[in-house]
């Protein structure tokens, strides 16, 4: 019995083992070296076969295209084509590819934003290679890499920020060009007997659309005002240290 149990897990196995296909990994990175050596330290691993190193957005949808491969390890940050976007293409081309977002810096939306545009979730670069190789196996097996209850906190927070985001950009349009223009006057570092003099009114008219800015945008300083102008847009970016 023993010599017929072993003989039959045994050969088993093996058959198992080596019928078993490695998991093809694509790596996106705009950093060369680092993909390169992600790749070096994958392909260590006997079950994972990296069969390219995309450098670019453009480079990665097309690769995707062409290999296939089971699971993405995307770079969020891109020059032209971000990994978001490269993302959401490739899963409408391909919606059985696992792809998992690679961050370098903090972000406590980025969770949201990947899952939004259809990862399975979030790797900071820091994370071990061990780590990185348990993750491709993970989504691999269609398992989540993240809590659900992570996941919706950071749903919940992106869709605060962009209720937010909407609430300023509203008030930030009934600014009249009038009121745009003395920010931009006030941005470029200028006085407010230069702004008065430049936009031909009185230096309490001056006041009286300054004080309108403050109360349209719900801030107490001239320097809330700017920073949220320029932070929506609103008038060119100025080295903020040097408004006075």
């Amino acid at each position: 019995m023993a010599g017929n149990g072993n003989g039959s897990g045994t050969g088993n196995g093996k058959a198992n083992g080596a019928a078993r296909k490695p998991i093809t990994v694509l790596i996106v990175d705009d950093e060369r070296t680092f993909g390169e050596a992600l790749e070096v330290a994958l392909d260590r691993e006997k079950d994972l076969r990296v069969v390219h190193v995309a450098t670019d957005g453009l480079d990665a949808v097309a690769s995707a295209t062409e290999f296939h491969p089971d699971v993405v390890l995307m770079d969020v940050s891109m020059p032209g084509m971000n990994g978001l976007e490269a993302t959401r293409r490739i899963k409408r081309c391909d919606p059985e590819a696992a792809v998992v977002i690679l961050s370098g810096h903090d972000d406590e939306y980025m969770l949201a934003r990947a899952v939004q545009a259809g990862a399975a979730g979030l790797l900071r670069k820091t994370q071990a290679v061990g780590d990185v190789a348990s993750t491709v196996r993970r989504v691999h097996r269609g398992e989540a890499i993240h809590d659900q209850s992570e996941v919706e906190r950071a749903q919940r927070r992106l869709r605060h920020r962009r209720d937010v985001d909407g609430d300023v950009k509203g008030r930030l349009e009934r600014l009249t060009p009038r009121e745009i223009q003395i920010l931009e006057a006030m941005a470029a570092g200028r006085q407010p007997e230069e702004i008065a003099a430049e936009l031909g009114m009185s230096p309490n008219t001056l006041r009286t659309h300054t004080q309108n800015v403050l109360t349209k945008l719900r801030v107490h300083s001239k320097m809330e005002a700017l920073v949220l102008a320029i932070r929506y847009g609103k008038v060119a970016t100025v080295d903020l240290t040097e408004i006075v």
